[in-house]
């Protein structure tokens, strides 16, 4: 019986060693040479030291040509803690079989990640392999098993899903990364559906991986990645950051930390910020950072449609969502990327119970024939629709300019705000004075001798209505607030939002696509 023990028990360190030894020696330095960790040790560099407990190691394909081949099946996949707190695990390896998945590697992944939600633990994949192996998938059988693993059920958003593209990703990890809170990708790593050589044999389109995929395209052109890593670590040092203003789960609320207050002398510089000529940008980044937790501003989406400023930040130490529009980029009028990039982010903030403030200085959305060819009605209204449906707190404070229907979307009047707030430089309205001038006098003027003179008056007129003070005398603005206050009012409207003890959203939007 001893005998039998000792030769199972060798017989586990045999195979628990070949498993740990993933695709061999040659493979891990091709992956070392590409300026990449392994599986293994970016999972040992995330957690904390010693807290990874691995489940499934010995697990392989189900093809019996491909059983000595595979080891661990290609994920590497269990438990572990970042900051004290348990997070579910996984991670494609690329050293076997380039990372493709199997159909024992994919159940494995669903597994870990079922189980976490069940635990209301939050889930992150690190991305890098491509879609389901085609010896796998391939056949009536293959396909048909293979579905239930790549068929994802519906995201309800129960726990924070955090998802990082690491290296070659297609298929699985691509629709892992769809579904996710967060997406991080490492600057030379890819991101797609399928790879070049799928898609020129299928279509005959030959393009590079980066023009399919890499980070410049989802930074610019896709806005489904929040968030972009110079290497490895940086991507890994960003997980570790973005969990830190995310709760485990939707019972739970955001974890709070002691505040690092801006200094006063920023905070007095808010009289500085705005340029006297009402045309003129500033920069909406320097005034969040006047008002907000030194150092806690975290820009999501940074380079889809800049008009629009989406971040997570910390005021007085509590979790909030900033929208902020952002003069530097089209005068802060908002096109399709922004509603875009709003609408995810309400969905994200109101799922996890994180209030939102918006801070308006827009002279409305963007408006072109290329616009409306991005479907702007539809955006806008999806934006709309997604406020509608938030129910975390949500203060509005009007910097300088809010025009149009934007006023609207950026929680203006009668849009359910705790309170809208405005700085004494405010101008609300439907639309700028010089363009109500050209529509409403238009033609006229050229025949008018003392054209420029009643320009003038129009224009003076324009701009008495469009200032605060009116608006505030029907009781339409809350409060016009000292801009130095600016941190102070803010933090106390959420103080008294939060008053009565209910704190957390009725999570309305949390089976919604990101993007509607």
């Amino acid at each position: 019986m001893v005998k039998n023990a000792q030769t199972a028990l060798e017989k586990l360190q045999k195979l628990s060693q070949k498993a740990l030894e993933m695709g061999g020696q040659e493979k891990i330095e091709k992956q070392h040479s590409l300026g990449r960790l392994t599986a293994r040790e970016r999972i040992a560099k995330l957690l904390d030291s010693g807290t990874f407990e691995e489940r499934g190691l010995l697990a392989h394909s189900d093809l019996p040509e491909a059983k000595d081949k595979t080891p661990a099946d290609g994920k590497v996949c269990g438990l572990g803690m970042i900051d004290g707190r348990w997070v579910g695990i996984t991670a494609d390896d690329a050293t076997v079989l380039a990372g493709a998945g199997g159909r024992i590697g994919y159940q494995k992944e669903f597994k870990t990640h079922y189980y976490a939600q069940k635990k209301g633990l939050p889930s992150i994949h690190l991305g890098d392999g491509g879609g389901a192996r085609i010896p796998d998938i391939m056949g009536a059988t293959g396909m048909m098993t293979f579905a239930y693993d790549i068929s994802h059920p519906p995201r309800r958003r129960r726990t924070p899903l955090i998802v990082a593209i690491m290296g070659e990703c297609y298929g699985g990890p691509t629709w892992k990364a769809a579904n996710a809170d967060i997406v991080i990708q490492v600057k030379g790593s890819t991101m797609a559906v399928t790879g070049p050589p799928v898609l020129q044999a299928a279509t005959g389109e030959k393009v590079s991986k980066e023009d399919l995929g890499g980070w410049k395209m989802h930074a610019e052109k896709t806005g489904i990645v929040d968030l972009f890593a110079e290497d490895d670590a940086d991507a890994l040092r960003l997980i570790q950051k973005v969990l830190g203003y995310l709760p485990n789960n939707y019972q739970e609320l955001p974890p709070k930390v002691k505040p690092l207050p801006p200094s006063k002398f920023k905070q007095n510089r808010l009289l500085e910020v705005l340029p006297d000529d009402p045309r003129k940008p500033y920069d909406m980044h320097e005034l969040l950072e006047m008002v907000f937790d030194t150092q806690s501003i975290l820009e999501l989406k940074p380079s889809y449609d800049g008009s629009l400023i989406t971040a997570l930040a910390r005021l007085d130490g509590e979790v909030v969502g900033i929208l902020a529009n952002n003069a530097k980029v089209n005068a802060g009028a908002m096109g399709a990327g922004a509603c875009e990039k709003a609408t995810s982010f309400i969905c994200l903030c109101d799922s996890f119970h994180i209030p939102l403030i918006f801070l308006h200085d827009t002279p409305g959305f963007y408006v072109s024939k290329a616009a409306e060819e991005k479907q702007m009605p539809l955006k806008i209204m999806g934006f709309i629709q997604a406020l509608h449906y938030s129910t975390v707190p949500r203060v509005s404070l009007m910097v300088r300019k809010s025009y149009g229907m934007a006023h609207c979307n950026m929680v203006g009047a009668n849009m359910g705000a705790e309170v809208v707030l405005a700085w004494p430089q405010a101008e609300i309205s439907f639309m700028a004075p010089e363009v109500a001038a050209n529509v409403v006098l238009g033609r006229k003027l050229a025949q008018m001798p003392n054209a420029e003179e009643v320009k003038a008056a129009f224009l003076a007129e324009m701009n008495q209505m469009n200032e605060p003070w009116e608006a505030a005398g029907r009781n339409l603005i809350d409060k016009i607030i000292d801009p130095r206050q600016t941190r102070q009012e803010l933090s106390k409207a959420l103080q008294i939002a939060h008053g009565g003890g209910q704190r957390k959203s009725k999570r309305l939007l949390a089976n919604w696509l990101k993007v509607l």
